[in-house]
């Protein structure tokens, strides 16, 4: 386990990394900013970049992934051997690259582009706590080859999705089996957040499930993450067009409001007539921020502990997910006061 010297250091650049991240009182910049040019000025101040608005998306995401993933590494790397729970945190970024990869392979396949050249890809840098040798790209097998991903290929004729969603099963499985091995003192906290993490990413996926794809309970069951799944579970008998009938579910809070709630606008609309409906993405979002609170408050309350560098990893991915969903906003249309309506952040 690593040792308290490095445990000290490595809290002491999580609190300079946090100072200077965009969350709290700082998180109320970002509401003043109405364009894609005015966000990236503000993030990067010393390396903002002068392109059409378009393109500006495309890079500004990268480099907002890339500034999350270094401010991890700044962290992980502080300790000479981290725990396989820390080096997850960090392979979660090899996780989202490989999911990208598939994504790609199979839709060039699909449309049997063989004489077209497949997309180059900007994987992440993860120096060592990489496991995939994604310098094969775009030789999927050799890229998996001798990994933990190996049943991959078994697997790689179903859809895309199917392969998406064994890979978060994967991702989960094991990093809560990473966590169990560490010692009691270093996960009180991240066993509490990461657990209602799993059971809150299980109700969305029934509510998304039901929302976008119909499909029936049992179905919908094969499709949860296996752990925590009971409000899930408890979830697939309320109907999603009738508010009342939630009430007294466990996770009812996340839910959007009654009757009239706009999901475009994220406003309360009392004189509309639109019915009202379960909305994923809202309850998407609510369960971000009760996250991100979750974290916050622990994060200067389990000193001493590996409990720390979690909250910072769901602290930071707080962050980022709120700036991407300014970006994503503002280069719509929203104006930046609808994007925390609708994220649901007004009480950040």
């Amino acid at each position: 386990m690593p040792g308290t010297g490095e445990r000290a250091y490595a809290y002491a650049k999580a609190c300079g990394i946090i100072g200077k991240s965009f969350i709290d009182k700082r998180a109320r910049a970002l509401s003043k900013e109405n364009r894609v040019s005015g966000l990236d000025r503000l993030i990067f101040p010393d390396s903002s970049r002068n392109l059409p608005e378009k393109e500006l998306v495309r890079d500004f995401e990268k480099r907002i992934n890339k500034r999350y993933l270094d401010a991890m590494l700044a962290i992980v790397n502080s300790f000479k051997k981290p725990p396989d729970f820390l080096s997850l945190l960090i392979r979660s970024w090899e996780y989202e690259d490989l999911k990208n990869a598939i994504n790609i392979f199979a839709n060039y396949n699909s449309h049997q582009h063989h004489n077209q050249e497949i997309e180059k890809i900007d994987f992440s840098d993860l120096g060592r706590f990489g496991t995939i040798d994604f310098s094969a790209w775009p030789d999927i097998k050799k890229m998996l080859k001798n990994t933990e991903f190996e049943f991959l290929l078994k697997i790689l004729e179903k859809s895309n999705f199917q392969i998406q969603e064994e890979l978060d099963k994967h991702y989960y499985n094991s990093l809560w089996q990473a966590l169990l091995k560490l010692a009691k003192k270093d996960r009180k906290v991240s066993v509490k957040i990461l657990s209602e993490e799993i059971a809150l990413r299980n109700c969305v996926a029934a509510l998304r499930l039901r929302t976008y794809y119909q499909l029936g309970r049992q179905e919908i069951r094969s499709h949860f993450i296996d752990i925590n799944a009971q409000d899930a579970i408890a979830s697939l008998v309320f109907p999603l067009n009738d508010r009342e009938r939630w009430t007294g579910w466990k996770r009812e809070g996340f839910l959007n409001p009654m009757q009239g709630y706009n999901a475009l606008s994220g406003r309360q609309e009392p004189e509309s007539n639109m019915p009202w409906s379960a909305d994923p993405r809202y309850f998407q979002n609510k369960a971000a921020l009760y996250i991100y609170k979750m974290a916050r408050k622990a994060f200067h309350f389990c000193l001493s502990s590996l409990d720390q560098i979690f909250c910072f990893y769901k602290i930071k991915q707080f962050e980022e997910e709120l700036i991407l969903s300014h970006v994503e906003g503002v280069s719509t249309g929203l104006s930046p006061e609808e994007v925390i309506s609708f994220m649901g952040m007004e009480t950040l």
